[in-house]
C-alpha cells in the first residue's frame, strides 16, 4: 500500500494507492476548495462523494422548458448527508459537477446541483480519480453539458 499525506491552502488529503480521502477547512467554501484540490493533484476524470455540515449553500435548479438555471441561497446550519458528482473537462478546464442534500434542523431535506455552500464544522471527501480524460460539451438541444465521448 502507497501512502502519501498532502496540504493546500484550504485542504488536506491522504492518498492511499489511486484513492484520496480530502478534509476541507472550517468556513471554507466547498467548490472553490475542492477545485483547488482536484487542479493541484491534476485529477482530470473521477467520482467524489461527501459529508459535512455548512452553514450557507447556494443551489441551483435546473429548468428544462426555459434551460436555465434557477438559484436559490439558504442560509442556516445544515448537515451535508450526501455530496456526490464528477469531475470533467468542460471547454479546457477541470470542473466539478456536485449534487447535495442537506438536511435541516427539522429533519427536513434540501437538495440539488451545488454553486457553492461554506463549511461550518467540518466536510470530508473521497475521490475516486480515472486514468482518462473525461470531456464535456454543451448540447443544445437540452441546454446542459453533456459527456462527449468523441473528444
Amino acid at each position: 500500500m502507497n501512502v502519501q499525506n498532502l496540504k493546500g491552502n484550504h485542504w488536506s488529503a491522504r492518498k492511499v494507492d489511486h484513492i484520496y480521502i480530502v478534509s476541507i477547512k472550517n468556513h471554507s467554501n466547498i467548490v472553490e476548495t475542492l477545485t483547488d484540490f482536484v487542479q493541484n493533484q491534476k485529477i482530470e476524470a473521477g467520482e467524489v462523494t461527501g459529508i459535512g455540515a455548512v452553514s450557507e449553500a447556494t443551489l441551483r435548479f435546473f429548468n428544462p422548458s426555459t434551460k436555465n438555471y434557477v438559484d436559490k441561497t439558504f442560509k442556516e446550519q445544515m448537515e451535508v448527508t450526501n455530496i456526490s458528482g464528477n469531475v470533467s473537462e468542460i471547454e479546457g478546464k477541470i470542473m466539478l459537477h456536485l449534487h447535495i442534500t442537506l438536511g435541516r434542523e427539522d429533519y427536513t431535506a434540501l437538495a440539488g446541483h451545488l454553486l457553492e455552500a461554506r463549511i461550518q464544522g467540518a466536510a470530508e471527501f473521497i475521490f475516486y480519480p480515472l486514468n482518462t480524460r473525461m470531456v464535456k460539451a454543451k448540447n443544445e438541444e437540452i441546454g446542459i453539458n453533456l459527456y462527449d465521448f468523441e473528444q
